[in-house]
């Protein structure tokens, strides 16, 4: 009689590959006193700068209250400035600081170095199609590439320092 075939199991790989390249990223962005929340935002606004504070919490997909308190751990730490826009006086303009600039190019370091550390077992030829396969499957499934998708997860929002895992 035949065994029963086991059946695939690489989604749950790829969940369990997502939480440890997740992990790396925090331990990667720690010394620079980010969290993958801090780093997703200053990603962000580097893309669009003059963002709104709604239309940051739009593109995170996160409550506007959890934004407020994640700008303005951003601004205290002086990686982003806050203006108000002089086209519509009820919107706050977000900025990258000189400081949040130089805090983007250590993002990329880490981001680098994160790559590294998962693909390292694959020869190049390996991680190109791995690449385009992940790309291939995060559109068909919506996922903007710029957003951690577990950003909304996190409800706390009363905390304020940059560096603090509940930013």
């Amino acid at each position: 009689m035949d065994t029963p075939r086991r059946p695939e199991r690489t989604g749950f790989l790829l969940s369990q590959l997502g939480s440890f390249a997740a992990a790396r990223f925090a331990e990667l962005v720690k010394p620079a006193g980010l969290t993958p929340a801090t780093a997703g935002a200053l990603r962000i606004l580097a893309r669009s700068p003059g963002l709104s504070q709604r239309a940051l919490a739009d593109r995170l997909g996160a409550v506007p209250s959890r934004v407020v308190v994640l700008v303005d751990a951003l601004e205290h730490a002086g990686l982003v400035s806050r203006t108000r826009d002089p086209d519509d006086r009820r919107h706050h303009r977000l900025d990258l600081t000189d400081a949040g600039r130089a805090a983007l190019q250590g993002l990329r370091t880490a981001a680098e170095q994160q790559n590294a550390d998962i693909l390292g077992p694959l020869d190049p030829a390996e991680r190109e199609a791995f690449a385009a396969l992940v790309a291939r499957l995060a559109a068909a499934h919506g996922i903007d590439p710029d957003v951690h998708r577990g950003f909304a997860d996190h409800p706390r929002a009363e905390d304020g320092a940059p560096g603090d895992d509940r930013a």
